[in-house]
């Protein structure tokens, strides 16, 4: 994917797919402790190491087929056993008509292999709408059924769904039968909360806190290159069930106030209103913010599960693959590599 994150901010996780697709106002809000003891944090021992759950966001394996039992094996051979499972997969599961989006294949062509015509960005876009299209007149009446089914699926297997993200079911665009669905399904696969890019209309962040409360669900806002101590404050007021899904590697590629020590901070001034966090390593703005293999990047990733560690928040830390795989790899041996070093970390 591409590195320039200014391109990630201002057009979400819709570029992502478009540049891989070329290759409760007056509610009482709860106590500092509440947040954690509701069930928020799914431990899953196999991948939890001196108490601090490492899991992954299944958008790291985006470059390989994508089924359910594709995932689950991925996870396996990662020594993965919780996740932030995508939306895209657990869809197609559940019977939606447009099935699981094709790999996501960021290298360049080989040498003897043509390169394919680049789709203009107004046909994809207008292939995306279609696709939400269908999708959308689906999802506002989807039985649960199959999304029971999976969650027992990946639980037979060892794996528990802490949060889930369907981010097309979320939007602003979204009618309030998609928002329920949401919601409905993430708790049928045992997820305490959907995660979703932090909307620039507050309106929406209102909306999706009212939702999350009547479904007491928890909205994880992700932020990118937006990312501030401040970014969320908004939202945060509005619900008491709109929370973070705070991704280290992005804040600290924002650059500016955002630094090593205020991002610690931030997570000990909020760490109750967490309800994930993405780990990755990217240098930061000075360095260029580009992401980089673990450890060779200006995110703290020792601090901060140090932190988590330390002070016992049971926060789950999602490892988001996003570095550039290099040759011979994939991203289930790249996942591995992350959660090895993580677990270095947190043993040392």
């Amino acid at each position: 994917m591409s590195n320039s994150k200014k391109t990630i901010q201002s057009s979400s996780r819709r570029n992502f797919l478009y540049q891989s697709s070329l290759a409760s106002l007056g509610l009482v809000f709860m106590g500092k402790n509440t947040f954690a003891a509701n069930s928020l944090f799914l431990s899953s021992p196999l991948s939890t190491i001196k108490g601090v759950q490492i899991g992954a966001i299944t958008y790291s394996f985006r470059s390989m087929p994508g089924s359910a039992e594709q995932l689950i094996q991925y996870c396996k051979e990662a020594g993965i056993t919780a996740i932030e499972l995508m939306g895209d997969p657990a869809e197609a599961y559940a019977g939606s008509p447009v099935g699981v989006m094709p790999p996501m294949n960021f290298r360049p062509p080989a040498a003897n292999e043509p390169a394919k015509p680049p789709m203009s960005r107004e046909d994809f876009m207008k292939s995306m709408e279609e696709r939400n299209a269908k999708a959308r007149a689906w999802r506002e009446t989807a039985s649960m059924d199959k999304f029971v089914e999976l969650r027992k699926l990946f639980n037979d297997a060892g794996i528990t769904i802490y949060a889930f993200k369907p981010d097309a079911a979320l939007g602003v665009k979204s009618t309030d039968a998609e928002i329920d669905y949401a919601m409905r399904a993430a708790k049928a696969l045992g997820a305490t909360s959907v995660n979703v890019e932090i909307p620039e209309n507050a309106d929406h962040s209102k909306r999706l806190g009212e939702f999350g409360l009547k479904h007491k669900v928890y909205v994880g806002y992700h932020a990118h290159l937006q990312a501030t101590d401040t970014a969320w404050d908004v939202a945060l007021s509005q619900s008491p069930y709109n929370a973070m899904n705070l991704d280290c590697g992005h804040y600290i590629a924002a650059g500016g106030a955002n630094t090593t020590a205020s991002l610690l901070a931030l997570i000990e001034a909020k760490h109750d209103r967490i309800t994930s966090m993405h780990i990755k390593d990217r240098q930061n703005k000075v360095h260029g913010s580009k992401n980089m293999p673990w450890g060779e990047g200006d995110t703290p990733l020792k601090e901060v599960l140090t932190l988590l560690k330390t002070k016992k928040y049971k926060i789950p830390a999602s490892i988001e693959l996003e570095y550039d795989i290099p040759a011979g790899s994939d991203a289930v041996k790249e996942t591995k590599k992350c959660f090895e070093y993580a677990k270095t970390i947190l043993e040392g």
